[in-house]
């Protein structure tokens, strides 16, 4: 059952971060429509808030199961049958003796033959099949990189930035095709490498596309991961742009997502560009930036 808040606040994201910290949910788990943008005024007069308007899902409650109604002293009364006289008690009579069995004689024969147990034929149980273990998972190997080729100077550029946010993880680098280059970091903890949404990621590869392309002729591109966030995160991004749409289909209103970097932007719009009464466009500026879902007939 889809219930709804509405929030105010200086900005549309104060807005929506006093819903979600009320509703306990994260950003994923809403639609978001905006109501009314804030508008600063006129010397401190006419100023409005951001208001929003926030879409949940929730769980249909339980209906309460109706308490029995006590029967009445007089029903129960006038429906039970009168109890019969009681018997009269009849005294104990005396045990009677009990004899003893007689003993029964063995014969020889008998003890001779030692006892045979009856077995019923049944066929011998098969034995269990134990399920196949599933095989580790092997650690990705990494061929080294050639003294003075450009994946050397990608992994030693990145492994000085890393060095000074003090972190162990090491990079290994090599080239996808053309002029593109891919890197994974591999190390332990590397939740504060990737960051909110990988915004740290994003970063350092930032950082080194800058860095590297100073150096040499033409364009170099460098794509840094790790853990394979960026194959998770677009999935996500489809599975998320999917539901936003059918939403948008339900109620036939546009629907505004939360600012997206341009690669994000890029994954939402391919994602959601064959489906049909929908249609997608960006709206903002950097790095406020965001897609616009809507519907059309």
């Amino acid at each position: 059952m889809e219930k709804t808040i509405i929030t105010t606040g200086k900005t549309i994201d104060l807005a929506i971060e006093a819903a979600l910290s009320q509703l306990g949910l994260d950003r994923d788990s809403v639609s978001v429509l905006v109501l009314q943008q804030a508008k600063s005024g006129f010397l401190g007069f006419g100023a409005q808030p951001a208001k929003v308007q926030v879409t949940y899902e929730a769980l249909d409650p339980v209906p309460e199961k109706e308490p029995e109604k006590p029967k009445s002293a007089l029903g129960s009364a006038s429906r039970s049958k009168p109890k019969a006289p009681a018997a009269p008690v009849k005294k104990p009579e005396a045990p009677k003796a009990v004899q003893a069995p007689k003993a029964e004689t063995v014969k020889p024969e008998q003890q001779d033959k030692p006892r045979q147990e009856k077995k019923a034929d049944k066929a011998p149980k098969a034995p269990k099949q134990e399920k196949p273990k599933a095989a580790p998972v092997q650690p990705k190997e990494y061929a080294p990189a050639q003294p003075g080729s450009i994946e050397e100077k990608i992994e030693q550029f990145i492994k000085g930035l890393l060095e000074h946010m003090n972190s162990q993880a090491v990079p290994h680098c090599w080239n996808a095709e053309g002029n593109t280059y891919k890197v994974d970091l591999v190390g332990d903890d590397l939740g504060y490498l990737i960051g909110r949404r990988g915004d740290t990621l994003d970063a350092i590869q930032h950082l080194t596309n800058y860095a590297l392309n100073r150096d040499v002729e033409g364009h170099i591109r460098v794509n840094v991961d790790a853990e394979c966030y960026r194959e998770k995160r677009e999935e996500s991004l489809r599975r998320y742009a999917r539901k936003k749409a059918q939403q948008v289909l339900k109620a036939r209103r546009r629907t505004t997502l939360e600012p997206m970097n341009a690669y994000e932007r890029h994954i939402i719009h391919a994602a959601l560009q064959d489906m049909d009464n929908i249609t997608t466009y960006s709206t903002g500026t950097e790095p406020n930036r965001r897609v616009v879902i809507e519907y059309v007939r």
